[in-house]
């Protein structure tokens, strides 16, 4: 099947998460609005479809949601378990990654999401200390209890591997403070498998879900 995926086209944004699956799969599909007349399309089908980016085109099915994205790629590209309980566990572990990515961006985005950041500055550096301090611990922790206990690859490995490139880049000081190593093993494995990929995809960027503001990183 030839997967047809939409998203934005100048961010990774949630959009990399499913992208990196269909990339590690060697997947045949197309990054619609990257194309000629691409956005159009995309805009089109949120017209009376999804609420918003990314989506995915499987044949007759049009799926929304990062996470309903994976638990329907995971198992027809080798990155799941085809059990159900399996299945269910990965799911489970994408929507804390879910609820993770959320607390990254609100550190520059705290007060809501049509304000600039430079509308929000005491209200970000406040948010951005208790993250650091307090949430990000947790959630590192979490997962590499996590990466201890699921000894076979998947599309979450994907998705951390997606955080912790993230987090390096928004937050280089905090995040040189942590040593979590099955983390960064897998960090390392995911980008020997993709270097070539790597290279060439959209950057991080200050329009992104992860943007580097120094003084939030302080």
């Amino acid at each position: 099947m030839r997967y047809e995926l939409y998203y934005w086209p100048s961010i990774q944004g949630r959009g990399e998460f499913v992208r990196l699956a269909l990339e590690y799969a060697e997947a045949d599909y197309a990054d619609v609005a990257r194309t000629r007349a691409g956005m159009a399309r995309m805009e089109r089908l949120m017209y009376d479809g999804p609420f918003a980016p990314p989506f995915l085109k499987a044949g007759k099915l049009l799926i929304a949601q990062t996470a309903n994205i994976l638990h329907y790629l995971g198992p027809r590209l080798g990155l799941a378990p085809k059990d159900e309980a399996g299945r269910l566990r990965l799911l489970q572990h994408q929507f804390t990654i879910a609820d993770w990515l959320v607390e990254a961006h609100d550190t520059h985005h705290p007060i809501g999401g049509g304000l600039y950041y430079e509308d929000q500055k005491p209200e970000a550096k406040r948010r951005a200390t208790d993250f650091r301090k307090s949430r990000l611990p947790l959630f590192l922790d979490y997962f590499e209890k996590v990466l201890a206990r699921e000894k076979r690859f998947s599309y979450v490995n994907l998705s951390l591997f997606q955080m912790m490139e993230g987090l390096d880049y928004a937050f280089p000081r905090t995040m040189k403070a942590h040593s979590h190593k099955k983390l960064r093993a897998n960090q390392s494995r995911v980008a020997d498998r993709l270097g070539l990929y790597l290279k060439k995809r959209i950057p991080f960027n200050q329009q992104g879900i992860f943007r580097h503001y120094p003084e939030l990183d302080r």
